[in-house]
């Protein structure tokens, strides 16, 4: 045994040792789960770390996702409501403009019973160095003819018809060099002729010449037509005077007008088939 002992003594050491530890782990072990159970949970803890960050991380991005998706559509129905809001404030524009419109197209048929009418609409409108006109699409199957007068819905004077085919015509706006007319200043009576001029078309300005030396004209004076001769209508508005000067010989003077028509803003016209002569 002695010998034993010292042959062997330090592995017997070694084994009391383990079997001592291994006992005592054990005894923790069965103070808490059984061993299988315990190491198995040992053993999966870290994977189960793994999966609740992956799977928080999986929720995170879903719910970023989602509420991403859920913002964007969110958006979206805001855009699509505030066009549709905007397309109803552009409409009621429209409709405020049209019944404007109409009104006083109502009113001017009252007030000018002596006109027979023809509707038309604008379908070019050319402004060069040498010309300024319209195209309308109404021509000699709606009985427009030459020199017919056009207006727009107040009754102003746009232009004559220079040109006329089955279906169109061509206006020459009162601007165009080639229109004149005699015209009449409302608060004095003047008389005077009222024509296109070169240095004055591209301005959307023209001349009313003729003019005593000593005429009273002031800027705002309002200019219609004279309706004398029967040639045109009378009391048409051509627009009002900006400035007056004297000529050259100073034996006369001409007035510089602004059209009371807005040619730019222009979509529909009234051609003047036929009228009275009121003297």
């Amino acid at each position: 045994m002695k010998n034993f002992l010292k042959n062997h003594g330090i592995w017997v050491l070694f084994a009391a040792a383990v079997i001592a530890v291994m006992l005592a782990v054990m005894s923790y072990l069965s103070n808490t789960s059984s061993p299988l159970v315990n190491v198995a949970n040992v053993i999966a803890s870290p994977f189960r770390s793994a999966y609740t960050a992956v799977a928080t991380w999986f929720n995170d991005k879903q719910n970023y996702y989602r509420d991403t998706t859920d913002l964007q559509e969110e958006n979206a129905e805001l855009r699509r409501k505030i066009a549709e809001m905007e397309a109803e404030v552009r409409q009621a524009e429209a409709d405020r403009e049209e019944n404007r419109r109409l009104r006083e197209l109502l009113d001017l048929r009252e007030q000018r019973r002596d006109f027979v009418f023809e509707s038309a609409f604008i379908t070019e409108h050319e402004v060069t160095n040498w010309t300024s006109s319209l195209t309308l699409n109404k021509g000699t199957i709606h009985d427009v003819s030459v020199n017919d007068c056009v207006i727009d819905e107040t009754g102003a004077l746009v232009g004559v018809v220079s040109d006329v085919g089955t279906n169109w015509c061509t206006v020459l706006t009162i601007v165009d060099t080639d229109t004149s007319m005699g015209a009449r200043v409302f608060r004095t009576k003047d008389l005077g002729l009222a024509q296109g001029d070169f240095s004055l078309m591209g301005e959307n300005r023209l001349r009313l010449d003729y003019l005593p030396a000593d005429s009273s004209l002031l800027g705002g004076d309002l200019v219609e037509t004279s309706g004398l001769g029967g040639y045109f209508p009378s009391g048409l508005v051509i627009g009002s005077v900006e400035e007056v000067q004297v000529d050259d010989s100073g034996a006369s003077a001409y007035a510089i007008i602004k059209p009371s028509v807005d040619f730019d803003a222009l979509t529909e016209v009234f051609i003047i088939k036929d009228f009275d002569i009121v003297t």
